[in-house]
């Protein structure tokens, strides 16, 4: 059964999810020297990025990435790496970023990005989201990526296209924590977390469902509380 936190509104949701997360980047950093944190994009995480511009955390140590990117400029609106930057990385200084070299096109982007990932190994925390559809990272309902268990990163459909972390990185993950807001996601949400394990109709499901592993941060519009 999948842990469920509820929270009362998007704000408290995001600030407990980003709270948590420091904890497991802290006990990694004391564990291990270093933290791989990989965040993904959306209106609900800019209040946890906010949340984490502010908070007294030493980010040194921390090496952060992205789930998913859009092949867009850095300076698009609709670029990931522009709203977590805006929001909360200009203000900190962390042990490395390492963006999705979208400007490189899908191909290369996509080749270049599976590498470093695959020299990272095992990310101590994954951020992700889920939408109305079920879709997490870029891997939307019936994807043939969500079968692929050999590759780390990948192009993948959109408009515009994206760049994708793979199941094989989100499903070794020492933690991942899913904040799910909005009643837009709620009848999806009840979906995911009561029906029978099926990656391919739910993308979400993908390492979110044990409760050792995985933590759902949602507010009561999406989930009663």
């Amino acid at each position: 059964m999948s842990l469920v936190e509820c929270y009362a509104d998007p704000s408290a949701g995001a600030i407990a999810c980003g709270d948590a997360i420091l904890r497991h980047l802290n006990a990694a950093v004391a564990e291990r020297g270093r933290a791989t944190l990989a965040i993904s994009g959306g209106s609900s995480p800019k209040l946890m990025f906010q949340f984490f511009a502010q908070a007294r955390q030493n980010w040194s140590r921390v090496h952060v990435y992205w789930v998913d990117e859009r092949l867009v400029p850095l300076d698009d609106p609709r670029s990931n790496y522009k709203l977590a930057f805006d929001a909360w990385l200009a203000h900190v200084s962390p042990g490395s970023v390492h963006r999705v070299l979208t400007e490189l096109g899908g191909p290369d982007a996509a080749w270049r990005y599976n590498e470093e990932l695959r020299s990272v190994g095992r990310f101590d925390v994954i951020h992700r989201g889920m939408g109305a559809d079920g879709h997490t990272a870029s891997l939307f309902p019936g994807d043939p990526l969500i079968a692929d268990r050999v590759h780390f990163a990948a192009a993948a459909a959109g408009t515009p296209p994206r760049i994708t972390m793979l199941p094989a990185v989100l499903e070794a993950a020492r933690w991942t924590a899913v904040l799910t807001t909005g009643a837009d996601k709620a009848a999806m949400l009840e979906q995911v977390l009561h029906s029978p394990y099926d990656p391919a109709k739910y993308p979400a499901q993908i390492a979110t469902l044990d409760p050792a592993t995985a933590t759902w941060f949602v507010d009561k519009a999406a989930h009663p509380c």
